[in-house]
């Protein structure tokens, strides 16, 4: 059933065994076996994914109750158990997973031996209540009513930009100057013009000729003086390779929010990197 949803949920085969932690011909025979086992058809092949057919959609419904209820078993019994051993599952950016947690790894793995971590460096926003991670870092402040948030910092970001582009570009010296540059984006390029503009910063998307995802594959675009971006002072301001542009703005300040789900913040092992993850954070 677990594979059936996972199937469903991600589209296909290969996706779902990487959810999953299985090779995709075991997946593949374990719906193979369901499908016999129930006598029908529940994905056929469009492409290079599946789809669910009428009764795999029909199947999906309750298999997903089923899986919420396997959830809340999963997340009570973690919250019981009171040896600080076992895995603890934690995600953040990119960025703040190479400039901040590999101190808090280090630090718990002093502290409590028995736990083993699992950063999962993502931009994404995994889902707590499906236990794809335990402690969330996040920005953006989670809605969901089943979650502990706790607001850790408002941390500050300003303008780099690599000697190498100041050399042969020019330092621009007010904002209107940018408009005259090159920007490297790790995120969406409309958002993230809107968001300039909203502060004066006069720049389109002609400005972005160079983007990735990858926020570290990014930053090492700005390094090679291929444009400028806004970065978080934690992570740049220790790297030699660049300098504050405009550092006379007033730095763009955003929130680090420290999440959890609820039922597992009474595990002694969940609080525990809760509350060394604050204290770094915070720092």
């Amino acid at each position: 059933m677990r594979s059936f949803l996972a199937t469903a949920e991600h589209g296909s085969l290969s996706a779902a065994a990487r959810h999953l932690g299985l090779t995709q011909p075991t997946l593949g025979r374990q719906i193979n076996a369901l499908e016999v086992e129930l006598d029908l058809l529940l994905f056929e092949r469009v492409g290079r994914g599946l789809e669910l057919t009428e009764a795999g959609r029909e199947m999906l419904r309750h298999v997903r109750k089923m899986g919420d209820a396997a959830d809340r078993v999963a997340l009570s019994a973690i919250g019981q158990s009171q040896s600080i051993e076992g895995e603890v599952r934690i995600t953040a950016s990119d960025i703040l997973s190479a400039s901040v947690l590999p101190a808090v790894v280090k630090q718990l793995r002093m502290r409590a031996p028995g736990l083993h971590v699992d950063v999962v460096a993502a931009n994404d926003i995994r889902d707590l209540t499906r236990r794809e991670a335990d402690i969330a870092i996040r920005h953006v402040r989670p809605e969901q009513p089943d979650l502990v948030t706790r607001l850790i910092n408002q941390a500050e970001a300003h303008f780099y930009g690599a000697q190498s582009y100041i050399a042969k570009k020019g330092a621009p010296h007010t904002k209107a100057d940018l408009a005259d540059h090159d920007f490297v984006s790790f995120g969406d390029v409309t958002q993230t013009v809107t968001y300039l503009n909203a502060i004066e910063i006069p720049v389109t998307a002609q400005n972005f000729p160079v983007r990735s995802e990858n926020g570290l594959v990014a930053w090492e675009m700005v390094c090679a003086g291929l444009g400028v971006c806004p970065m978080y002072a934690g992570f740049a301001d220790s790297d030699k390779r660049v300098t504050r542009i405009l550092p006379q703005l007033a730095p763009i300040t955003f929130p680090i929010w420290l999440t959890t789900h609820r039922e597992i913040h009474t595990s002694p092992k969940i609080r525990l990197v809760f509350d060394i993850l604050a204290d770094a954070l915070a720092a």
